[in-house]
């Protein structure tokens, strides 16, 4: 996933005030949209651009007072919020620096390779996450010594600790550790890596975002000593660390109620704890567009409160006693539910509306988002780039604006009318959420709106409520409690087998590219437009009179734009008929709506296929660690993918309790979201050059997510359980496998051609082989009229025969080719003379993780390539290489 884009936040709130007429006598609402755009200007534009933002936003409230649309009083507190927005980020990102600059510049110019051993004091500031033989928490370091110098005291340095586990009894002693222990611990200071290919997520923005610059990597539970007696009993810390533990305790109890297939599930639907949640059950919620329920946020806090007063009513509570304890109930299931930024928000427009609720003022929800809003920018600006938070507001907003009319143009049904509200929801949330879900996530489900139509009440008003009171019940009544966890469980299958079988549905899955920041722009102004065109006919409607019988020129009483009827009857030479006033009335919102559709079809269109007119190929040699993964992009628009990475595995026998939950995996992490980022709706052409796991480990999870239409492979296998998965994974796929020799010719465009260079001969049946380097599947690709050479692991003596074999059947002492993936990464027996005169190619590049340990490229190979004047590209220095490939030849994009 892509780090979060701030703008969204400042589109939509401004596309959702000016879909609203009545927005000038709203002025919370005002002072809330200039603070946030004040916040995104100063997030994403700097000083300048923030100043140039002033005086834009300076200009405009000048019009607005002239044209008489605001007061002056107004316009002067909203420029000051502006102000109060901007000059609160530009402040925080000044301090938003690591103290230790003398460190970060030897970091920054040594590149990822920097590392510094340290001894560490501080305070863990976060719950400790402890899975297979990794524990990870944050801590704020008071102190950090660099080997034997002396210790740099610094105020507040946030470090991310990552330590690996020697032993499995460590991990009872890292699961005892817990937020505001003091400590120190010993280990490896180094930077957060970047992101390395166009579109990957950046763990250095992302930290940053959370006021971290360095990690902290140590080894074995023995590095870390907790400072007996030295907490801070009432720090803020201590006192999330008392929350943590009575987390894990009903975490704990949930643990005993439900199976471990659903205790997991059940902690994130009820306490929001999502690290027990199975990773293939949170890809099925995610494919369905269903995540949104194990996220605690507004529904939870809706139903939360609901649940509550029934109970207090039962209880002949009056009005006055129950708002007051709901006031102060919510604030504990905030906390008790992890205090994540949308249940923030969710939480705090609850404890708004219940004051103004009890004060007589609650109107309407716009003014409690804005208030929410401008609060917790003001608490932390850096929430404006948290997802969470961004698709909270903008959801609950285009619910507010959007839900009123739509609802009311669906028909008026005397029963099941919570039926059409149920729909309206789900559809206005669907059509809100969409841009921001294919900006992010990059795909879309069709059956999502089927999904979360049916399944989101049913778990949200019987499953939660269900887990939640059998979880209160289990403290003073285990065998009640029980009871009702067992007809949840019951619950839970049928849901869950539901959600499997819509999920596996692969023909309803959809990939989307990223799109550009005008295209969202335009949907949500889109989306405004039909929704106060809609309010605008109902407002007419409710306007127009019931039958021609009634006295003339009597007014409506329902006008929501203040405007007067049109009288029955006019005079005599102007009759007025209802029944084409309401057919001129239809039609014209039929006119406008189906202009809204036709230009929406064409949003589809093009964020679908942006490239659709690029008649240029590219191609991508992908950063994916210590493995080969390279994406081709032919002039036609299809795709081929050759080789997937991944990371060898040498786990010995006895320490499968090292395994995590959800590991580490280039496939599913960064492969398949890359993949996703640019749109590949199919893989027309996979290639898979040998069965090595770093060669073809990701591509067990880019079967399972995208379509592939056919494979190419050496024609043998490998006696592991990575080469054994994905034949696997293709035959039930069905997906045809090709073993092409060399000689053979493919052409999948008119300006695309493949040539096979090896291996040599076919064979009759697929043979087991350990050694795959030297049956390499080499393959030659020609964009126009350049060429690419891909070369999977062979050494010098395959070079030479492929030479030799060449030279005879092309009758050439020499062949060209313009880029050359270096084979066998640029391993020391790789890379000849004879191989490079041969193809004499402009450039090469070597695919290399930055901390390999096998010594890639090797200083020998290097020298050959810059004896023979080839220009080299290494993903371990410079990330992901690209070339740009037209009929005038090749530009190079590297990212």
């Amino acid at each position: 996933m892509k780090f979060c884009d701030w703008r969204f936040f400042f589109l939509f709130s401004a596309q959702g005030v000016w879909s609203r007429m009545a927005m000038n006598r709203r002025p919370l609402v005002w002072f809330a949209l200039i603070f946030v755009i004040g916040s995104c200007a100063a997030a994403g534009l700097g000083w300048h651009g923030t100043l140039c933002m002033a005086g834009a936003v300076f200009l405009l409230a000048v019009a607005a007072v002239l044209g008489g649309g605001a007061s002056r009083g107004l316009v002067i507190i909203c420029l000051i919020g502006f102000g109060v927005a901007a000059g609160q980020r530009l402040w925080a990102d000044s301090r938003n620096v690591t103290e230790l600059q003398t460190l970060l510049a030897i970091a920054e110019s040594d590149g990822l390779r920097a590392a510094y051993n340290v001894r560490v004091s501080g305070t863990i500031i976060s719950a400790v996450e402890v899975d297979g033989d990794r524990a990870q928490f944050r801590i704020e370091a008071v102190a950090v010594q660099v080997e034997d110098e002396e210790p740099l005291v610094v105020r507040s340095e946030r470090l991310m600790v990552q330590l690996r586990l020697a032993v499995q009894p460590e991990q009872e002693i890292a699961a005892a550790w817990q937020r505001g222990d003091q400590v120190r611990i010993d280990g490896e200071l180094s930077l957060p890596a970047m992101a390395t290919n166009s579109g990957g997520f950046d763990y250095r923005r992302y930290l940053r975002s959370q006021g971290i610059h360095w990690l902290l990597k140590s080894k074995g539970a023995a590095a870390l000593a907790v400072e007996a007696g030295a907490a801070e009993v009432f720090s803020a810390a201590s006192l999330y660390g008392r929350v943590d533990t009575a987390r894990a305790w009903l975490g704990a109890r949930l643990d005993y109620l439900y199976p471990a297939e659903q205790a997991g599930y059940m902690k994130g639907l009820v306490l929001g704890i999502r690290e027990d949640l199975d990773p293939e059950q949170f890809n099925q919620f995610a494919r369905l567009g269903l995540t949104h329920i194990l996220a605690i946020s507004g529904l939870h806090v809706g139903v939360f409160m609901y649940a509550l007063t029934s109970v207090l009513k039962m209880l002949r509570m009056s009005r006055e006693r129950i708002l007051l304890t709901l006031m102060t109930a919510v604030p504990f299931y905030v906390l008790l539910t992890g205090a994540s930024p949308s249940v923030l928000r969710a939480g705090l427009m609850a404890m708004l509306g219940l004051v103004a609720a009890r004060m007589g003022k609650l109107k309407d929800g716009l003014h409690l988002i804005a208030a929410a809003a401008v609060a917790l920018l003001l608490f932390n600006p850096y929430f404006l780039n948290d997802v969470s938070f961004q698709l909270s507001f903008i959801v609950t907003l285009g619910l507010i604006i959007g839900v009123p009319p739509f609802r009311r143009a669906m028909p008026k049904w005397r029963r099941g009318g919570w039926i059409l509200d149920l729909a309206a929801v789900t559809i206005v949330a669907q059509l809100i959420s969409f841009p921001v879900t294919i900006y992010y996530f990059n795909q879309f489900n069709l059956l999502s709106l089927l999904a979360n139509f049916a399944l989101v009440p049913f778990i949200s008003m019987i499953v939660m409520p269900a887990g939640a009171a059998a979880l209160v019940l289990s403290i003073v009544w285990p065998w009640g409690a029980k009871m009702i966890a067992n007809l949840s469980i019951i619950a839970n299958d049928g849901s869950f087998a539901i959600i499997e079988w819509l999920a596996d549905q692969s023909l309803f899955r959809q990939v989307w590219g990223t799109p550009p920041l005008w295209w969202v722009v335009v949907w949500l102004l889109l989306m405004g437009l039909a929704f106060r065109k809609i309010g605008s006919s109902n407002a007419r409607a409710a306007m127009e009179p019931v039958s021609q019988e009634q006295p003339k020129h009597i007014e409506s009483e329902t006008s929501l734009h203040d405007e007067q009827t049109i009288p029955l009857q006019a005079k005599e030479n102007t009759a007025y008929d209802p029944a084409v006033t309401g057919a001129n009335k239809g039609s014209s919102l039929r006119k406008h709506l189906l202009i809204l559709s036709f230009i929406a079809l064409l949003l589809l269109g093009y964020a679908y296929v942006p490239d659709a007119f690029d008649r240029s190929a590219t191609v991508s040699f992908l950063d994916v660690g210590q493995g080969d993964a390279a994406l081709i992009r032919t002039a036609s628009g299809k795709h081929i993918l050759i080789d997937g990475g991944g990371a060898i595995s040498f786990r010995k026998p006895g320490e499968e309790w090292r395994d995590r939950s959800d590991p580490f995996e280039v496939g599913s992490k960064v492969l398949v979201p890359l993949l996703r980022d640019r749109g590949v709706h199919r893989i027309d052409l996979l290639i898979i050059s040998h069965m090595d796991s770093d060669h073809i480990k990701g591509l067990i999870a880019v079967i399972g997510e995208i379509p592939v239409k056919r494979i190419w492979w050496n024609g043998s296998l490998r006696a592991t359980d990575d080469s054994t998965k994905l034949m696997e994974a293709a035959l039930s796929a069905d997906i045809p496998l090709y073993a092409p020799v060399a000689g053979e010719r493919w052409t999948l465009d008119k300006d695309t051609h493949l040539d096979v260079l090896w291996p040599n001969d076919r064979k009759n049946e697929v043979a087991v082989i350990k050694d795959q380097n030297e049956v390499s599947l080499v393959v030659a690709v020609q964009l126009y009229d350049s060429r690419f050479l891909f070369t999977g692991d062979i050494s010098i003596p395959t070079e030479g025969a492929i030479v030799r074999t060449t030279r005879e059947r092309m009758n050439a002492a020499q062949e060209r080719v313009d880029i050359m993936k270096v084979a066998h990464h640029g391993s020391r027996h790789s890379t000849s003379n004879e191989w490079l005169a041969y193809w004499r190619p402009i450039g090469a590049v070597a695919s290399v993780g930055a901390t390999n340990t096998y010594g890639h490229p090797h200083p020998d190979a290097v020298g050959r390539l810059n004896k023979a004047g080839v220009a080299l590209w290494r993903t371990d220095t410079g990330g992901e290489a690209k070339f740009r490939v037209n009929s005038q030849g090749i530009s190079v994009l590297q990212k």
